[in-house]
């Protein structure tokens, strides 16, 4: 992955939000510069995968216990994707150079494209459409409280010129290399994309313009009335999860 302003350092330290924290029989992913710290346990050799990218201020321990589960309990493998600087992950978090991990962490599960399905969080959904967008033929996207581009969050957080650029670099760096639109576009397969109408954080217009990029034919947009960004899955547990089962079953 070439270089690009969105890996400033000040930009990683405002826009990501990494915990250390340990956990039994990490799967290790070599990056070359980096070691990525991720979860997975092949419950069902014969079954999809759900592989989960988390959000800015989350770690991989967070979804051991109740996500891992949950899918598990579907009759799917779960695999739990980290970030560098995250959890027990070696390096630092890089907006741009984090992408080219997303194809280490694909190829490293050993699955064909059609076993993944690729989920993707909030920050997570970056990586999610990214990886979708790579490989284009895997079973299915899933994208929650995901964001239309990052541009927003990343003015609201730093001023160009911090970081000795204008902000039409800014705006040329996040069209180049994190073009969801452009990425959408070119994803044919099965989409879902979940969002709270009172997401304040990443407001509903982000899924709204997500799913007008789509190309896919069976793209399928719900809207919870209940919750926030960081309560859409607890206040709407059940429904949440009745949904992705739904649209896994469908696959």
């Amino acid at each position: 992955m070439k270089q690009s302003v969105l890996n400033h350092r000040l930009i990683s330290k405002r826009y990501f939000f990494p915990r250390k924290i340990e956990f039994g029989d990490p799967f290790w992913i070599d990056c070359g510069d980096a070691k990525l710290g991720c979860h997975y346990q092949e419950k069902y050799p014969k079954a999809k995968t759900l592989v989960h990218f988390h959000g800015s201020g989350e770690v991989v321990s967070d979804n051991i216990e109740n996500f891992v589960p949950i899918i598990e309990s579907m009759g799917y493998n779960c695999f739990l994707a980290e970030y560098r600087g995250y959890g027990m992950s070696t390096g630092r978090p890089a907006l741009v150079k984090m992408l080219s991990d997303v194809e280490h962490i694909i190829n490293a599960i050993g699955q064909p494209q059609e076993n993944l399905v690729l989920f993707g969080r909030s920050l997570g959904s970056i990586y999610a459409i990214h990886g979708a967008y790579r490989f284009p033929r895997v079973a299915a996207l899933i994208i929650e409280s995901g964001m239309a581009t990052p541009l927003e969050r990343l003015l609201n957080r730093i001023k160009p010129e911090e970081i000795g650029v204008a902000k039409e670099m800014i705006e040329t760096a996040v069209e180049t290399d994190i073009n969801n639109k452009h990425k959408l576009e070119n994803y044919s397969g099965p989409l879902l994309i979940m969002h709270t109408q009172n997401d304040a954080l990443l407001d509903v217009s982000h899924a709204e313009r997500l799913h007008k990029w789509a190309a896919s034919d069976s793209a399928t947009l719900k809207i919870f009335e209940h919750g926030d960004h960081n309560t859409i899955l607890f206040l709407n547990f059940h429904e949440y999860f009745e949904i992705i089962q739904k649209f896994l079953r469908n696959l």
